[in-house]
């Protein structure tokens, strides 16, 4: 005991010598760095809420990575975080940075290499930076992938209009000339610009008055690139201010707006309150997807799987496992989809034949994926393969044509892990008329198709009436004695379709406990097709909540079989769709339910009750 007294003893000595030895080692300041840490550790912590990251694109010679003091200050004046992004042409690194930002800003400089827009060389364009072209072009393709908000100044306004396809004038004396001096210098207001009525240029502003502006350029944009608008124009019919707003978050003006802003300038900052006002809801949407479990209930990326499709190629598919990482998207239905074929029975057993086939596609093209994704069959394995950071891949089958006529076939293909299957397609089947190629929209289930719906019930897997008639519809809400969804259907009384659904049945389908999903295809959107945008489908999405109610709405693209349009062209941009909701003011809550809860919920009402 004497022992372990004396041991504690000894023990007790030496810390407190290591105490009094670290005591010694505080270092004795200057009194200049003495003040200058009192006053940092005298900084309030800012609890309420952190401001959003803004990068801000560099220019390069051949030692540094440099960056005008007045872009700086203007974003720090407007409430964000400028992090200045270094020249560089390793994709990797600025694919990381720009998965990081909640902003970006592309800064002026060199004239664009006239080859990124398809043209030579004119004899009055001045200097080019190639690595800086990389660069930039690299960065903005990767940070408009993602949706960040985008702030183009001078050289980046001609950036965005290049990377999305425009042209440019080379050097506007020469090309363009006109009586407006688009070259005097940053210091002053050279000229005005005229705002668009009905503009986001003009709600940034408050006012549709003339712009007095500084100028330093000599090229500008000739032909405008896809999805942007003119927005504010110089009097010699140069545009000054273009945007992809309200579908896309990208504005960018021909002005240095950031130098009366770094002198205190309250109307030029209203720019940068833009894109940090941008930038905080995008932050908001995305730390929002860390924590929901995000799920697309229809895509037929599928059929592109024995053409060369595959999930880990982003191309020209919707559905990747990039774009899904991009857009925040934990998981996906990939559906099997079988048109409508004769209706024999050599061909019925073809049919069956052919979509265990696309289910076994689906199997192996995850299983070749297997370290980024999985097959989920249930929400616990969706739960598990976002722990693991993967992503989740259910299975559909659209059209259920191809189950032939025995009702063998359902059980089978819930055990291969099929969780819904879509009535029809576009003809009527076996099983029930359709809404559009159809006898008779008011007629309904066959006899067959009255067993179909009893089976499916007892199988615990989900009827889903997308594509199905009025009469159909009807008759599985008197049927069925399960919740049943619509995976990819919109509101009719927005856009008057046939694969629409009335008030009346978001009314029905809501006291039947199901789910109606909306769907991105264009010409279920809007009446003229080729002007559906994702504000158009958040519209939609807003009717399909205030008739159904909240519990009983989600989002089935139906990517890659024709689903698309304005502002959502892929998994990429779903993330957009969260944007809307939160700027139409609904909560997290609403949010995790529209984006999977209210499926899941379903998908468990219907296992528990086998």
């Amino acid at each position: 005991m004497k022992r372990k007294l004396l041991l504690f003893a000894i023990l007790a000595l030496g810390i407190g010598s290591l105490q009094a030895q670290r005591v010694k080692r505080v270092p004795q300041w200057a009194p200049a760095l003495a003040e200058l840490y009192r006053q940092t550790d005298s900084l309030a912590v800012p609890l309420v809420r952190q401001q959003p990251l803004i990068g801000i694109s560099a220019s390069t010679d051949a030692r540094r990575s440099t960056v005008n003091a007045t872009y700086v200050e203007a974003v720090i004046r407007a409430g964000g975080i400028p992090y200045v992004i270094p020249v560089t042409d390793n994709a990797d690194v600025l694919r990381d940075i720009a998965s990081r930002l909640d902003g970006c800003i592309f800064t002026g400089g060199e004239d664009i290499d006239p080859a990124y827009y398809g043209a030579e060389a004119d004899p009055k364009l001045e200097e080019t930076n190639p690595q800086r072209d990389v660069y930039d072009l690299t960065l903005l393709k990767l940070v408009t992938d993602r949706n960040v908000p985008v702030l183009g100044i001078c050289r980046g306004l001609q950036l965005v209009n290049v990377a999305l396809g425009g042209t440019l004038w080379q050097d506007l004396p020469t090309n363009h000339p006109s009586a407006v001096n688009h070259r005097p210098g940053h210091s002053d207001p050279a000229h005005s610009v005229s705002v668009v009525k009905g503009s986001c240029l003009e709600t940034l502003l408050g006012s549709d008055r003339p712009l007095q502006v500084n100028s330093l350029h000599h090229q500008g944009i000739r032909q405008l690139g896809l999805g942007l608008k003119v927005t504010g124009w110089s009097a010699d019919s140069i545009p000054e201010v273009i945007e992809a707003w309200p579908n896309r978050p990208i504005l960018a003006v021909q002005f240095h707006p950031e130098v009366f802003t770094a002198r205190g300038d309250t109307t030029f900052v209203k720019f940068f309150h833009f894109l940090v006002e941008k930038a905080v809801t995008f932050r908001r949407a995305k730390d929002i997807h860390t924590r929901i479990y995000s799920v697309d209930t229809h895509t037929d990326t599928p059929m592109g799987f024995r053409r060369g499709v595959a999930l880990e190629k982003r191309g020209r598919n919707m559905v990747s496992l990039q774009k899904m990482d991009e857009g925040k998207l934990d998981a996906q239905f990939l559906a099997a989809f079988i048109g409508q074929g004769p209706r024999d029975d050599a061909s019925l057993q073809q049919a069956v034949e052919k979509v265990e086939g696309i289910i076994g596609d689906i199997y192996a093209e995850t299983e070749k994926n297997q370290a980024y994704c999985g097959v989920a069959r249930t929400e616990a394995d969706l739960h598990r393969l976002k722990a693991e950071g993967k992503k989740a891949f259910f299975i559909g089958i659209e059209n259920g044509y191809g189950i032939g006529k025995d009702l063998r076939n359902i059980r089978k293909f819930k055990e291969m892990g099929v969780n819904y299957i879509t009535l029809c397609h576009s003809y009527d089947n076996d099983i029930c008329h359709s809404s559009t190629h159809t006898e008779d929209a008011t007629k309904g289930l066959t006899p067959f198709g009255r067993k179909v719906v009893k089976e499916m019930n007892r199988l615990g897997m989900m009827i889903d009436l997308s594509h199905a008639s009025e009469g159909t519809f009807w008759d599985v809400m008197r049927l069925s004695k399960q919740p049943v969804i619509c995976s990819h259907s919109s509101a009719r009384a927005l856009c008057d379709h046939d694969r629409n659904l009335t008030d009346d049945q978001l009314r029905a389908l809501a006291r039947n406990g199901g789910v109606v999903q909306l769907c991105l295809l264009d010409a279920y959107i809007h009446p003229d097709r080729r002007a559906a945008s994702v504000s158009d489908a958040a519209a939609h999405l807003d009717h399909l909540i205030r008739v159904a109610g909240i519990d009983h709405v989600g989002i089935g693209s139906d990517f890659d079989g024709g689903g698309g349009l304005t502002g959502c062209y892929g998994d990429n941009d779903l993330i957009n769709l969260t944007v809307k909701l939160l700027e139409m003011g609904y909560t997290e809550e609403d949010i995790r339910k529209v984006w999977g809860g209210n499926l899941m919920r379903v998908m468990n009402e219907l296992a528990k009750s086998k």
